[in-house]
């Protein structure tokens, strides 16, 4: 097993055996590891003693279903402490089966607004995997649907790409680390926590995985191994949740939706409340009937990244059957649709497609537009509205690049009581009180909790949140 790294500031690599210390380590547990030992606290997020660390998961690469998962790990931009995001794709796949446990990115090349990719292969004569840089220039400041094809081009078919888009070459702290889907499309993400500009920051635009000629992933004890996934085949396959057909492969993630809004958990413009009267226009059930009446079959879900066997991610067609967004999420249709009182569909559809890209992320992008729509910037449910301000993002106007500072930096800049980066939208913490109790834990550690209020018309002026620093 190796640990891999590049240094940006000399463009230069190691290749070293993965220390005795990191042997049982992977995924979060790998990333955050390495960010608390090696980056100095007080360091700043886009500056070269910050480290961006890629990890895949324990068992990435072997043939346990829905285990092609990466961690991207960095002292966040947009909180000032320890992040870890998650994504699924082959490019995880590919990492873990050159033996790669972490890919460990230091340094930060020369600003003279040059960028560069790396592209990592198999060694087979040194038996590891090697380092190649090239030039990434001509990639930099374009729609990352224009960028991909290109890359697949260049390299062929036998490839993953990971990379950042124009939000992480702006510094945006909603920006978010790209990865294709099986389709090679640049819709998967770790969106979270800024880590698209800590990669941006260093100069470092993409990284392609070729996937020839490597080894694998061993197993030490194979019966055992198949033993256990064959009894997760055997769970997934048969709950109604997981199975063929059944939820999340008929409706997809955004089949909590509906549930969550029948709970009273659904945050809803700006996390004023808990039921959202559109709902059922934007559910999963509504995405599954509208695909069927606009393709004249039922459409069941596809997989994120290779081994998974849920197949959840879904996709949404125009009225004239071509793709308009993969994936509506449940994330994204929340952060963008009852997040912004938005029930149409197709205009959720295209905010998805613009956030992948730009390279946004989807959550902290739609919680931004719910903070400023409560700022009076524009009203809730203004669709077209919330699209000009995703690609006044995407532009890097001035007021792009306020917007594409995250819910707090946005929301101070309107006069708005704000502290920390956006909570997820898995419910509102009063309802799921496990959730609550979790993110109580969580921000009061780090000394911010994810709220935006005016400061002229609190809803509850007992309970005000203070204005905390944003940095630790």
């Amino acid at each position: 097993m190796w640990l891999i790294r590049v240094n940006m500031t000399d463009l230069t690599s190691r290749v070293e055996p993965l220390p005795d210390a990191y042997k049982h380590l992977g995924g979060r547990g790998m990333t955050s590891t390495i960010v608390a030992k090696e980056v100095p606290p007080l360091c700043h997020p886009l500056g070269p003693n910050n480290k961006l660390v890629f990890a895949p998961g324990i068992v990435t690469g072997t043939p346990a279903p829905t285990s092609a998962r990466v961690s991207a790990g960095a002292k966040s931009p947009l909180t000032g402490g320890i992040k870890e995001s998650n994504g699924g794709s082959s490019w995880a796949a590919d990492l873990a089966d050159m033996q790669v446990r972490a890919l460990v990115i230091e340094g930060q090349a020369k600003k003279n607004g040059k960028y560069w990719g790396l592209n990592l292969a198999w060694d087979a004569a040194a038996g590891q995997p090697k380092v190649e840089f090239f030039d990434a220039t001509k990639y930099a400041g374009k729609d990352l649907f224009e960028v991909f094809p290109k890359v697949y081009a260049k390299f062929g078919d036998k490839i993953s790409i990971s990379g950042c888009g124009v939000s992480g070459e702006y510094g945006y702290g909603n920006a978010g680390i790209v990865y294709n889907d099986p389709a090679k499309r640049p819709t998967r993400y770790s969106g979270r926590g800024g880590l698209g500009s800590v990669m941006g920051s260093k100069g470092l635009k993409l990284i392609v995985l070729s996937r020839a000629g490597t080894p694998g992933v061993a197993i030490t004890d194979e019966a055992l191994f198949d033993q256990g996934r064959k009894k997760m085949i055997d769970a997934l396959r048969t709950h109604d949740i997981t199975k063929p057909k059944g939820a999340l492969n008929t409706y997809g993630t955004a089949v909590l939706i509906n549930i969550l809004n029948e709970a009273g958990g659904l945050p809803t413009r700006n996390f004023s409340s808990g039921r959202f009267e559109g709902a059922a226009k934007i559910a999963g059930e509504a995405i599954f009937e509208g695909n069927k009446q606009r393709l004249d079959k039922e459409l069941y879900n596809h997989a994120c990244s290779p081994g998974c066997i849920i197949q959840c991610s879904n996709t949404w067609h125009n009225p004239d059957g071509t793709e308009a967004a993969s994936c509506v999420e449940y994330e994204s249709d929340w952060a963008l649709g009852a997040n912004c009182g938005i029930d149409n569909l197709d205009d959720i559809a295209t905010m998805i497609k613009l956030c992948n890209g730009y390279g946004l992320d989807t959550i902290e992008t739609g919680a931004t537009i719910g903070v400023i729509m409560e700022a009076g910037v524009i009203p809730f449910g203004d669709s077209q509205g919330a699209i000009n301000l995703i690609h006044e993002m995407g532009k890097g106007t001035p007021l792009g690049r306020i917007l594409g500072g995250g819910t707090a930096f946005a929301g101070k800049a309107y006069g708005m009581t704000c502290t920390g980066g956006q909570r997820p939208g898995h419910a509102r913490l009063r309802t799921a009180r496990g959730q609550g109790y979790r993110h109580h834990l969580r921000h009061q550690h780090d000394g911010r909790r994810p709220h935006c209020r005016l400061h002229h018309r609190p809803r509850n002026p007992g309970r005000q949140r203070q204005t905390r620093s944003a940095h630790p």
